[in-house]
């Protein structure tokens, strides 16, 4: 890795806000295909936060090989936000159901993130939100080589 490749681009700085749009409008969609009774509190901005740094990370680390491979960088970026994303609120629902005493021991709390994320990831099945995500997935990663070709 040349030490150029960790410098801050333009092509970096717009793939990350555009994951982060991503990631805020997504947050938009799922809401009302969750539970009436949820609480999401700072969803949107963990949801937006994840896509901002999956967007300078993933998808800015893996630019300049060429416009083929822009359109996996993109899908490559959102798959991790939507990873991450799943993570970190089935995390926080875990920690949630700890402290109201809802599993016995350690490694039941560790194997309820993964029924919570399993859970979590059935209100993503819904075509607007795979458009969206699968669409600006592509749009960013040749947005981002568009730019990183243009300005570098």
């Amino acid at each position: 890795m040349r030490p150029s490749d960790k410098m801050p681009t333009i092509a970096r700085l717009v793939a990350a806000l555009c994951l982060a749009a991503i990631g805020w409008i997504g947050s938009e969609i799922v809401r009302p295909t969750m539970p009436p009774e949820t609480n999401f509190g700072w969803f949107n901005y963990v949801n937006a936060g994840i896509g901002l740094f999956c967007g300078w990370t993933v998808i800015g680390s893996r630019l300049g090989t060429g416009f083929s491979d822009a359109i996996s960088t993109g899908l490559t970026g959102v798959g991790a936000m939507v990873f991450w994303v799943l993570f970190a609120h089935s995390c926080n629902q875990m920690l949630a159901n700890a402290l109201d005493r809802d599993y016995k021991g350690l490694m039941d709390a560790l194997t309820g993130i993964f029924e919570i994320a399993t859970e979590y990831a059935y209100y993503l099945l819904n075509l607007p939100l795979l458009g969206l995500l699968i669409g600006g997935g592509i749009v960013i990663g040749l947005l981002a080589e568009t730019l990183h070709r243009r300005w570098s």
